[in-house]
């Protein structure tokens, strides 16, 4: 698991972001081309669950706006069914932070951001969303230290980040 430090919050409740020295927009180049993606991911999350779904999937990253921004293709299949996720990935040149967007073929709707950026080849990002009418903190950790096999993690906290549950890892092979 990864070691998420205490998180910052504004006195309005917004998370306090700030970029690491190193945030450029090249962060994310690592991730350009085509990959085999092993996925590890809870059946059900903040409930105290401890049985895992494991599946493969392929995914295809290119960048967008001349590198300040990339996107990305998850398809995979539940049960059968086809399913197809996206991500949308922008930098902000004058904050230096990412903004991270998904959606996916279930809903149709691009959920809150989680906003970071990387030190060391890992990267950090968080945001606030509502997970099953709960408010809770979503963290993404972004682990590039092997370029070719990097790995993607995300947590959730109903505790504004006192203690997290890490409910879905990527384990990405290059393909092209």
């Amino acid at each position: 698991m990864n070691e998420i430090k205490p998180l910052i919050f504004t006195q309005s409740g917004e998370i306090k972001i700030l970029p690491t020295e190193p945030s450029s927009e090249k962060d994310f180049d690592f991730l350009s081309g085509k990959w085999k993606v092993s996925n590890r991911k809870l059946n059900t999350r903040l409930n105290q669950c401890s049985e895992w779904r494991e599946f493969e999937a392929a995914g295809e990253m290119r960048k967008i706006l001349m590198g300040l921004g990339n996107i990305d293709s998850f398809e995979t299949a539940f049960d059968g069914q086809p399913f197809e996720g996206m991500t949308l990935r922008l930098f902000n040149p004058a904050t230096r932070l990412w903004s991270i967007y998904w959606a996916d073929s279930n809903r149709g709707l691009l959920d809150p951001p989680v906003v970071g950026s990387f030190e060391n080849n890992t990267g950090y990002f968080f945001g606030k969303d509502i997970y099953e009418g709960k408010e809770i903190v979503v963290a993404f950790c972004w682990d590039a230290t092997d370029q070719n096999n990097p790995v993607w993690s995300q947590a959730f906290s109903d505790d504004n980040g006192q203690t997290w549950e890490w409910n879905w890892y990527m384990h990405m092979a290059r393909l092209a």
